[in-house]
Order: C-alpha cells, then structure tokens, then sequence
C-alpha cells in the first residue's frame, strides 16, 4: 500500500474509531502530535484507537512498550508502524 493512502485510511480510522464526523482528513495534519496541542486527543482516545487499530490491521500492541508514546505521536508514526508490523 502506498504510503499517502495509508496516511488517508488511519485518518478515516481516526475519525471513524473516535466520532469525529465533522472533522475531514484533509484537515488533520499527518505530521501533528495526535495528543495535547495537536488534534487534542485523550487518553480514552489513545485507547479506542489502539482497538481500532487492532482490529483494522492486526497490529499487537501492548501499553508497557516504551515506544508506545512514539508510535502514538502522530499519523505518520502510526503509518510507519503500521508498514513495519504487517
């Protein structure tokens, strides 16, 4: 899969997975932090992605790994993890 349209399915997933269906994946920046200042998601948030993602591209993912914070840091980081782990 190609890396932009990767980028675009975990934006869709983004906004599917957490309700936000007055957000557009043109209007979430791949390269901002998904937590704080950037799309200002939660940690209740970070858990339903974590799901969703699981679901959509059988990703294991274990909240002790202590890159999760890095692989959770934006759209890209997430993309990259996703191409390294199917």
């Amino acid at each position: 899969m190609d890396v932009s349209d990767l980028i675009d399915e975990i934006k869709q997933l983004i906004i599917d997975a957490l309700g936000l269906e007055d957000m557009s994946i043109a209007e979430i920046d791949a390269e901002a932090p998904l937590f704080g200042d950037g799309l200002g998601l939660d940690s209740i948030d970070a858990l339903e992605l974590g799901v969703a993602l699981r679901k959509r591209f059988n990703l294991s993912l274990e909240a002790a790994d202590p890159n999760i914070k890095d692989y959770f840091y934006s759209v890209s980081s997430l993309a990259k993890l996703v191409q390294e782990r199917t």
